[in-house]
């Protein structure tokens, strides 16, 4: 048995988190007219964080403050980069804008679920905010609005660093979450963790386990496979890797459940699927289509595709049959290649809303 080291790995915080606490700790500070050093921010899934405030500024109603954003042990190129938010009032009672100032990229392409020409702050870290200022700030809603505008001084200069420019996002970095923690998904030690999450289902008398991308197709998975929750493994980008675990370890049964982008990486033969560290092959992805007898259009399309997301809606557009199901047959050959055959594996490709778009299963 491989031997794993016990020690926890270091969870960080989204960008999305730094700018929840940010706005927080800024209409607290307006409320007590004091200087705040740490919030509790709520997280989606509803448990807390606290966050350190790294600067405050106040007056009657208005508050600067700022977060300085923490990978954890997965540190990208965000890390360290200061999140500023700007706290306002508006005359558009019960109302929370939130918008993005300097540093903060703006969406040009399609197929990110963001409005084009809109700053790219994607829902959950809305959603964080809404809520999070809402539970302390009823009083100032019953009578006026909060405007919260997030900026990065570094952001137009980090975001050449990151995979903004090419998804069409430009002059910034985006504000990002769907759990609001960051999980050390890119590093090497995260293999331990996917050996020791194997090795705990084990011991607790389990052979099936779900192999999911992250944390939202976990919740969807979680949603259509009745099993304990130590079965259910974020295998991030190492699907390669987890595959071979799972024969080594003699799991029975594993699903391998995501969503268009890293499926149709996985489809494609590719074992780690980082964003950083391989890209969507459209042109893989305009042969499927093809096969499934998509026009030269639809296929044109496809190649010239901003996203995989971007290639689903496609696809949605078009009408073509078999082309998710072709995603899943491929995704389920290069598993079963990675596992050499010993597991059997049940593939789901699930929409954005937790749909089942297809299903591959021995």
């Amino acid at each position: 048995m491989d031997e794993i080291k016990k020690e926890k790995l270091k969870t960080g915080y989204t960008t999305g988190t730094c700018a929840t606490a940010a706005a927080k700790a800024g209409i607290l500070a307006i409320i007590s007219q004091k200087d705040i050093d740490k919030v509790d921010v709520k997280l989606p899934k509803g448990n807390f964080i606290k966050i350190p405030i790294n600067s405050c500024e106040f007056e009657q109603t208005k508050a600067i403050c700022s977060v300085i954003k923490n990978g954890g042990d997965d540190p990208d190129v965000t890390h360290g980069a200061e999140i500023i938010v700007e706290v306002s009032f508006t005359d558009k009672i019960n109302e929370i804008e939130i918008d993005g100032g300097k540093g903060v990229g703006i969406v040009t392409k399609p197929g990110l679920g963001l409005e084009i020409n809109k700053p790219a702050i994607n829902p959950v870290p809305k959603k964080m905010i809404n809520e999070n200022l809402r539970e302390v700030s009823q009083e100032i809603l019953s009578e006026k609005g909060i405007r919260v505008i997030i900026s990065v001084p570094k952001g137009k200069e980090l975001g050449p660093k990151t995979d903004n420019p090419r998804i069409g996002i430009l002059n910034g970095i985006s504000i990002l979450g769907t759990s609001g923690i960051v999980i050390p998904f890119s590093t090497a030690s995260y293999a331990a963790s996917i050996r020791q999450n194997l090795d705990v289902a084990i011991a607790m008398g389990n052979d099936t386990v779900v192999l999911t991308t992250g944390g939202r197709s976990e919740d969807f998975a979680k949603n259509i496979v009745d099993l304990p929750d130590h079965c259910f493994i974020q295998m991030g980008d190492f699907s390669g890797y987890t595959l071979q675990q799972c024969a080594k370890k003699s799991i029975k049964k594993a699903y391998v459940v995501g969503f268009i982008g890293k499926l149709a990486k996985m489809a494609a033969g590719v074992k780690q699927t980082h964003v950083k560290g391989s890209k969507v092959d459209m042109n893989f992805l305009a042969d499927i289509a093809r096969k499934c007898n998509a026009s030269l259009d639809i296929t044109e399309k496809i190649k010239n595709a901003n996203t995989a997301r971007h290639v689903s809606e496609i696809i949605k557009e078009g009408k073509i049959s078999g082309f998710f199901e072709e995603i899943c047959n491929e995704t389920h050959k290069h598993m079963k290649k990675h596992s050499e055959g010993k597991v059997p594996l049940d593939v789901i490709l699930f929409d954005f809303d937790g749909d089942i778009l297809a299903r591959k299963s021995e």
